[in-house]
């Protein structure tokens, strides 16, 4: 267990301590590292995308499940706060793991966000489609939305756009990422506040209305209950990525103090704004049996309630923060990569590693993860069902990671192996074990309904496969099973800190 350096250092001598040297740039003060966890929970981007969803499976009722979802992430959050005190280093789950159990459960629960990283890229990216059009019809570039796959491919190409500004934007470092994602998150921040004022100023109901479920448990074997477990999904897509504050530890000033916080304060923030946009839009709403709800959901309220060019100038807003939150989550994925690679985890780990000097980041994952996230957005093209099915497991494969750092924390706790922090700093203290354990039982419960093999889900129009309804399990297990066949027969055999990522010995006193 790597304990708290005895006296106070500069934070390159605090890196030193863990073996590595001070190679990525340590620009990042406290707001810029809560951007960055807030970026990527995006909550304009999860609503405007998935509300209708959540709307169409329980009705207004779903509401409920996002505060379920708060405060089980929540739960995540605050385990996470207590190991970006500990090992602020980028990677996160990654790192974290390899202290808390070892280099097997580290590279899987590494490979496994990674995956999931890439995968949501590509995810977040394709939801300009619910944006841009609706904001100008010259977005539409391919058809006009008649054709059976109009959308799909005009979705890939807005989505490549992004991509490819969202990389070009990750190689330029981390100073030009921090100036876009501060100002892309007080966008999204002020235009969340103010799409919550304006609701409640067009109010049409009482908050009652979060009592009523529209006759959806008709539709499921479990009734209402079935219904709010599908509905559930809206809160486990959107509250999730929190961790990539801490993956920017070696990039954050003072990140003992500073990470810990931005996670939970993301979360908090994310939670409170988004269960408040979620209620107010539903007051507001003139119609509730509005078939334009289950199909397009708040998009079309906030034209509904707001009208056209109020609803187009937060439409706007709802860009940013898509833009933002793609950025976020290309980030992550280049950190994980990085600090796998400079363990030589990884193939080609050599080059994957490293800096450039001008931008003091890692310029060759930053094009890898958007060259494959291109490729994933390309799958949306003429399978669209095949590309739910698959954005679908990222969520599950992010939990798996988050699963994996949080078993072992519970352990650790309930054996009394952590030290005392040093005062000041986060700790959750007597709660440790508690919290951990209760973090990893909902950890595993939410895998289960998320993966659950549901037709509305995985499956919800025709052409029906059953390799799509069951696309997240299969996905996940084929995926983990040749990735731990490589680890067991290749990969394991290479591990070691590589000699350009080393500290020397004058850098660790």
């Amino acid at each position: 267990m790597t304990a708290f350096p005895p006296h106070d250092r500069s934070d390159e001598h605090d890196l030193a301590s863990f073996g590595y040297k001070q190679d990525l740039a340590r620009t990042l003060g406290a707001f810029s590292s809560f951007a960055t966890g807030f970026a990527f929970i995006s909550i304009l981007t999860g609503a405007f995308q998935l509300f209708f969803f959540a709307y169409r499976s329980a009705g207004p009722a779903f509401w409920w499940t996002w505060l379920v979802a708060v405060a089980g992430q929540l739960l995540f959050a605050l385990c996470f706060a207590e190991l970006a005190t500990r090992y602020p280093l980028a990677g996160s789950v990654y790192n974290w793991a390899k202290h808390l159990s070892g280099p097997g459960m580290a590279w899987l629960a590494g490979i496994c966000l990674t995956l999931a990283l890439v995968v949501s890229t590509a995810s977040v990216a394709l939801a300009m489609q619910f944006v841009l059009p609706e904001i100008w019809s010259g977005f539409q570039v391919v058809g006009d939305g008649t054709g059976r796959h109009d959308y799909a491919f005009n979705g890939v190409l807005l989505g490549a756009a992004v991509i490819l500004a969202s990389t070009l934007l990750n190689i330029l470092g981390v100073r030009a990422i921090a100036v876009i994602n501060n100002i892309g998150v007080c966008v999204e921040f002020l235009a969340t506040l103010l799409l919550i004022v304006l609701f409640v100023s067009h109010v049409q109901r009482g908050p009652e209305v979060v009592l009523q479920t529209g006759g959806t448990g008709a539709d499921h074997t479990l009734g209402v209950t079935g219904a709010l477990l599908t509905a559930g999904l809206l809160g486990i897509y959107v509250l999730w990525g929190f961790d990539t504050a801490g993956s920017v530890g070696e990039e954050t000033v003072a990140p003992r103090r500073t990470n810990p916080r931005a996670i939970i304060r993301a979360v908090a923030a994310a939670g409170a704004l988004g269960g408040a946009l979620l209620l107010t839009a539903l007051m507001a709403v003139d119609d509730l049996q509005a078939r334009e709800l289950s199909l397009s959901g708040l998009p079309y309220i906030v034209e509904d309630a707001l009208g056209e060019a109020l609803g187009k100038t937060i439409l706007s807003c709802v860009a940013v923060a898509v833009f933002i939150c793609a950025l976020a989550n290309q980030t992550g994925a280049i950190r994980m990569i990085f600090a796998m690679s400079r363990d030589n985890a990884l193939p080609g780990s050599t080059r994957l590693a490293r800096i450039s000097r001008r931008s003091r980041t890692p310029a060759l994952p930053a094009a890898l993860t958007g060259a494959v996230s291109m490729v994933i957005l390309g799958a949306n093209a003429g399978q669209p069902q095949a590309f739910l099915a698959v954005a679908s497991t990222a969520v599950v494969l992010a939990l798996l990671a988050y699963v994996m750092v949080v078993g072992p924390l519970s352990l650790r706790w309930l054996r009394h192996q952590f030290e005392p922090t040093r005062e000041g700093y986060f700790s959750l203290g007597r709660w440790g074990p508690s919290v951990s354990l209760a973090a990893f039982v909902w950890g595993c419960a939410v895998i289960i309904n998320t993966a659950w093999p549901r037709k509305a889900v995985y499956n919800p129009d025709a052409p029906f496969h059953w390799y799509l309804q069951w696309g997240a399990v299969l996905f996940v297990v084929i995926a983990l099973g040749l990735s731990f066949a490589f680890y067991w027969s290749i990969q394991r055999h290479k591990l070691g800190k590589l000699t350009d990522h080393t500290a020397t010995p004058l850098e660790g006193e």
